[in-house]
């Protein structure tokens, strides 16, 4: 329903036709959820003009929403479905500047709701959060609540889309009033600035690049991968790399494509970095642990074993995690002069039954070799010098999801794993069945795995049981 303002005070200067946007919505899950209500004030030349409407979304409203918003099922039931009203609010939106409040929320769930049409809705885009923080430094906050009581706004009717949305139309007015066009102007312009992309890139690169935690790979014109990192802010930090005055590794005219992996949080995109870094660094071919053997009771002998010949992430008996036999030889070689064990019986050296062992002249070996300590003894001591390294079994009785959400609640990672392989990334219920009845194998990966230890025992994400 379109209206004309009856705030009359007269638009402060802009460069462009504005538009300032306020969803509710289902819920904060891009993938799941769906859009409720639209509000818009649209402001030109011409004065200021709202429209909203009610949505039907195709799903449930839970209570909690119409808790917070006052909208029902009864009420969104005879309403017209997103794609009814695409058309119209395409129109609205085309060649205005898109001002929204924690504007990745509104943009990203328009963004959804269109792309579920094959419309590829892009907008220049203001966040009146980094807005207010580039015009009031000196606060630290900056949620709509809190600007609302600090500049004395008005607000009818909070978590209804249009009333949210004159809020933003009156706080931009207030803050022109209080600190002048200019002022506004240059903060708008620090958050606005053309990106300048190297022109072998896609332009489009800029407008795709979500602000959110993730990993990404820079690839050269046969696709082979030149970089591989990641950031809490993708966007930010991708379009740093080709900023003029940074020298960028490798050389911008290098680079052909840009990869990249978004993810609810700093786990994900850990995990991305790693599975991309695997395109020019695969899974070492001699990637290798200790068994230890028993050769009599208490007597233990170490063997190497590669995750063909044991089962990693299962057995319990494995010790230490390395990319080549040289690699993990040294290792242990370190291991038994720290702690008094026979290089020998370790199979560093041979075995010269009735003699010492090399390291019994300087007392780095306690004489094991030759009788004057028990087997048993050197072999706890072996134990006590790998317990650090020791291989953890799967501590489940199957896969399970690691639910990882972003900090504004709208992505949802659920992250399936197996035995400490990654098995595939969802973010819905429907995907995540998928995932589990595939019941595909992914190679035991180190990194991987020491990701996974790492957030396990932090308990920094939630472990959801798969059937």
């Amino acid at each position: 329903m379109e209206t004309t303002s009856g705030r009359t005070s007269p638009p402060p200067p802009t460069p462009r036709s504005l538009v300032f946007v306020d969803l509710e919505t289902t819920g904060a899950n891009f993938a799941r959820d769906r859009v409720l209500e639209i509000g818009l004030v649209e402001v030109d030349e011409h004065g200021v003009r709202e429209w909203d409407a009610l949505v039907n979304p195709g799903v449930p409203v839970t209570p909690f929403i119409t808790g917070l918003t006052g909208i029902d099922d009864a009420m969104v039931a005879d309403a017209p479905a997103f794609a009814a009203l695409a058309d119209e609010l395409r129109e609205r939106l085309a060649g205005r500047l898109f001002v929204a409040h924690n504007a990745r929320f509104d943009y990203g769930f328009l963004k959804g709701e269109f792309a579920r049409l094959g419309i590829d809705f892009r907008a220049s885009v203001v966040c009146t959060v980094k807005l207010s923080r580039k015009l009031f430094p000196q606060h630290n906050r900056h949620n709509l609540d809190t600007l609302i009581e600090r500049h004395g706004v008005a607000a009818d009717a909070r978590h209804r889309a249009l009333a949210d949305a004159r809020v933003l139309w009156d706080l931009w007015r207030r803050w022109h009033a209080e600190l002048g066009a200019d002022a506004v102007a240059g903060a708008l312009g620090a958050l606005t600035l053309p990106v300048e992309l190297p022109p072998q890139l896609d332009p489009a690169l800029a407008d795709e690049l979500p602000e959110a935690h993730g990993a990404y790979a820079l690839l050269d014109a046969d696709g082979e991968t030149l970089a591989v990192g990641r950031a809490s802010n993708l966007r930010s930090k991708v379009l740093s790399l080709f900023a003029g005055a940074r020298a960028a590794l490798p050389p911008a005219s290098l680079v052909r494509r840009v990869d990249w992996r978004d993810a609810a949080g700093e786990f994900g995109a850990r995990l991305h970095e790693i599975l991309l870094q695997r395109r020019r660094k695969p899974i070492p071919e001699e990637l290798c642990a200790w068994r230890l053997r028993a050769a009599a009771p208490g007597d233990f002998r170490p063997e190497l074993v590669s995750p063909q010949e044991a089962a990693f992430g299962e057995d319990d008996d494995l010790y230490g995690l390395y990319a080549t036999r040289r690699e993990a030889r040294q290792a242990l070689r370190k291991l038994a002069e720290a702690h008094f064990l026979c290089p020998a019986l370790l199979g560093l050296e041979a075995e010269r039954p009735g003699k010492p062992c090399s390291a019994v002249k300087g007392h780095h070996c306690r004489g094991v070799c030759v009788g004057k300590e028990p087997a048993s003894r050197h072999g706890a001591r072996l134990l006590t010098a790998l317990a650090k390294a020791k291989l953890r079994p799967w501590p489940y009785p199957g896969p399970v999801a690691l639910v990882e959400r972003d900090a504004f609640g709208m992505i949802e990672d659920f992250h399936v794993v197996d035995r400490w392989r990654h098995l595939g990334l969802a973010r819905s219920d429907e995907a995540l069945a998928e995932i589990a009845a595939a019941k595909d194998e992914a190679p035991f990966d180190p990194d991987v795995y020491r990701l996974l230890l790492k957030y396990l025992q932090s308990s920094g994400l939630r472990v959801r049981a798969i059937a």
